[in-house]
């Protein structure tokens, strides 16, 4: 089967929805499919994201991507979000017939009434309101919309999504991601234990400030980049900020790390929370979509719905690395993942 996977977030961007992707096509290709992905740097007219200059969108982009379809003659097409691409992609398959699937990656409604109600607060409830309608459209005619969680797809019940779900969870890389040896160099040499780590986009909508407030003996680390980061290192200048970090020099920050702190109450999944997990941290996170489908035990976390450094104490009294990793690494598996694809698309999801 020729698959056509349409996404606005894609190389040379770095974030969960690009990872998902990457590894997912892997899947997919390994179980005999042909598969291609169009982003927007295929595109030549690019715009930046609003509030992430360094995060590019395809402008005006239907034209090119009716090109695109077509030399491909794709087999299925998937959206893999709601941006410019893929509400173009929407629109090709609708004017033509075509099915096609989608997945609720990103809490847009959530991303953009913080960023309106952070300048208009008054603003933030209305703006919440009319992005879920927006996004609920989006997805009404998809064949199958994939999310991670059961929790995820409750909620968009609730706001009153009534498209056909499937279930499409993650996987971690275990040649990555695992415990730490006594052999290895440690990136935080200088720096006072435990070591509170936090890995993704530094942005208001990660609510990472809720980590750097919260007392902590120890120091705090933060790896990635983005729009907050230089607001944040000015006003938290005893955290440590080490931009971005790939391959096995971030599998190193994690391992090295004592317990790995997820603050955002806005993420559908959290893919650095199996991460921090398969490297053998415990994970201190909000009782919130996501890590609650994750932290199911004590023996990989806490979560609060009040304070989060409590959340931190409470996640450092149980479990092992060895445990944390062997039962994260026995779950989230890509290679189920690209089944649990192939199974929606072909309409034969159980």
């Amino acid at each position: 089967m020729k698959i056509l996977i349409i996404s606005d977030a894609w190389h040379p961007q770095i974030n969960g929805v690009v990872r998902t992707y990457e590894h997912l096509s892997h899947e997919l290709e390994n179980l005999g499919h042909q598969v291609k992905v169009i982003g927007p740097s295929d595109f030549h007219m690019r715009m930046p994201l609003p509030g992430y200059a360094e995060i590019e969108l395809a402008f005006l982009p239907y034209k090119r991507l009716k090109k695109y379809i077509e030399d491909f003659v794709p087999d299925h097409i998937h959206l893999s979000t709601e941006g410019p691409l893929g509400w173009a992609g929407r629109r090709y398959c609708v004017e033509n017939d075509l099915t096609f699937s989608s997945a609720y990656h990103t809490h847009f409604p959530d991303y953009l009434a913080k960023r309106i109600g952070k300048i208009l607060p008054f603003m933030y409830k209305r703006t919440h309101e009319w992005a879920k309608n927006w996004i609920r459209s989006f997805h009404e005619q998809s064949s199958a919309m994939m999310v991670a969680t059961k929790s995820l797809e409750d909620e968009l019940r609730e706001w009153g999504f009534k498209t056909p779900i499937q279930r499409l969870t993650r996987g971690v890389k275990i040649d990555q991601f695992f415990p730490k040896t006594d052999t290895e160099e440690t990136p935080y040499k200088d720096l006072k234990h435990p070591i509170a780590l936090y890995v993704g986009r530094v942005a208001i909508e990660k609510n990472i400030e809720d980590f750097l407030k919260m007392p902590w003996d120890g120091t705090k680390v933060i790896v990635g980049d983005g729009p907050s980061k230089n607001d944040l290192m000015h006003k938290y200048p005893d955290a440590v900020f080490t931009g971005s970090k790939e391959g096995a020099d971030l599998g190193a920050h994690y391992r090295h790390a004592d317990i790995f702190i997820f603050p955002s109450k806005t993420d559908t999944f959290g893919m650095v929370i199996i991460e921090a997990l398969a490297s053998g941290l415990p994970v201190a996170a909000y009782n919130v979509t996501g890590p609650k489908d994750i932290i199911t035990n004590k023996k990989l976390g806490a979560l609060t719905d009040g304070n989060l450094g409590d959340a931190a104490k409470e996640a450092l009294k149980y479990g092992t690395p060895e445990e944390r990793s062997d039962l994260v690494k026995s779950t989230y598996i890509w290679e189920k993942v690209g089944k649990q694809f192939e199974l929606a698309i072909l309409n034969k999801a159980t």
